[in-house]
């Protein structure tokens, strides 16, 4: 019979793995952190621990949060793996391979891959059909120097890990629209995403840049957007939320704009809203020109755990109001647990209420503090995915 003290030691063993394996799900998960010196935001935390995301990419659709909520309608029963094989693009009749055909042609769930490296020169702006995941990991992915990404009338769309620049201007002209059917589309401004009358709609980890008009609008009554884990750099417009001062529809907008890195050499609209409302949190802000986070026709915003560095030289001031009331300001701009370095400010909105988010279960997630955000938004942009396992 063993002894009580080898019985004791022999106890604390196997309590002690129990332990290990209980909260160690995957060591190789542990260890990769620890090596990488990661610290990941709750999104990345989702998926990226595990070395073979590869052969689970649908994952990814159950890690959004904000306003997007959880994209499992993208997943699931009926969902086709597409794979982009040729870089090529014909805007009327797209060939079986190209990224136009598996954005625009195939109806119901898709998920569209790329075989290798790419650089795409869009004929015409591409339109994505609904319930369509555009991943571009573990290749790099160029969309650039032509015509860009349009999102018209559609839901349910995931575009993740592409860089997206240098987009111009387009003419009138025909297009294959969602789910295949050739339709006119009018002026064209040079934006890297825009989205018309969308909704549900989750933007992540994209590199966009030098775009001739703005790196996205989100426009004409869409709403429940989530913008996170991106670099916007380099631009002049950045974000507009809201159509136009008239279009009274975009009150409904709801947009999260979480992780994502601004700048260098950002001028203004990191965002811009009308009429609707965002949250904005977490995100580091590497200075700006005019301002960083403007508005008009009394938007709504809570600006949670942002981290605001002021350029050097010009205006220190976080935000820009168009139209001031002389009854008082209409405007809800509230800065909650920010962070201000380099004399930056942020005139807040006296009095009233915070507005709050109200997110369901499934949009919720738990905003950081704000000395974490540097560490949060280090990985924001297209990841550097190696050819083994780790992205």
């Amino acid at each position: 019979m063993a002894s009580p003290y080898i019985n004791s030691i022999l106890w604390r063993f196997v309590v002690t793995l129990v332990i290990v394996i209980l909260f160690t799900p995957n060591l190789s998960f542990a260890k990769q952190s620890k090596v990488n010196g990661l610290k990941m935001n709750v999104i990345d935390g989702c998926w990226r621990s595990n070395p073979k995301w590869r052969k689970h990419r649908s994952q990814l659709a159950t890690c959004s949060v904000g306003y997007a909520g959880k994209m499992t309608n993208n997943i699931g029963r009926g969902l086709i793996y597409y794979k982009v094989t040729d870089p090529s693009d014909d805007p009327i009749n797209p060939k079986h391979g190209t990224l136009r055909y598996g954005a625009s042609m195939i109806k119901g769930k898709v998920w569209i891959t790329f075989q290798k490296d790419m650089h795409i020169r869009l004929e015409r702006p591409l339109l994505i059909s609904s319930f369509t995941a555009i991943d571009g990991r573990g290749v790099n992915i160029d969309i650039a120097h032509n015509a860009c990404l349009m999102i018209f009338k559609a839901t349910n769309i995931i575009i993740h890990g592409i860089r997206i620049h240098h987009c111009k201007p387009q003419d009138p002209g025909m297009v294959m629209g969602p789910d295949g059917n050739v339709i006119p589309l009018g002026q064209v401004d040079g934006d890297a995403i825009r989205l018309v009358t969308a909704s549900k709609i989750w933007i992540d980890h994209n590199t966009l840049y030098k775009c001739q008009d703005g790196l996205l609008d989100v426009t004409r009554g869409s709403t429940d957007v989530t913008v996170s884990n991106n670099w916007f750099r380099d631009q002049d417009k950045v974000m507009l939320l809201g159509h136009d001062d008239g279009y009274v529809r975009d009150r409904n907008m709801k947009v999260s704009v979480v992780y994502n890195h601004f700048g260098p050499n950002c001028n203004q609209r990191m965002p811009r809203i009308r009429h609707g409302y965002a949250h904005v949190a977490n995100n580091l802000y590497q200075g700006w020109m005019q301002y960083a986070i403007g508005g008009s026709m009394e938007p709504s915003l809570k600006s949670e755990a942002n981290l605001f560095i002021a350029p050097t030289t010009g205006s220190k001031e976080v935000t820009w109001r168009k139209g001031n009331h002389k009854n008082g300001d209409r405007w809800e701009f509230h800065s909650v647990r920010d962070a201000f370095e380099n004399g930056a400010s942020f005139t807040i909105t006296k009095g009233g209420r915070v507005p709050k988010p109200n997110y369901s279960k499934e949009q919720n997630f738990k905003v950081v503090d704000v000395q974490s955000v540097r560490l949060l938004t280090r990985s924001s942009g297209v990841l550097r995915c190696s050819k083994t396992s780790i992205c």
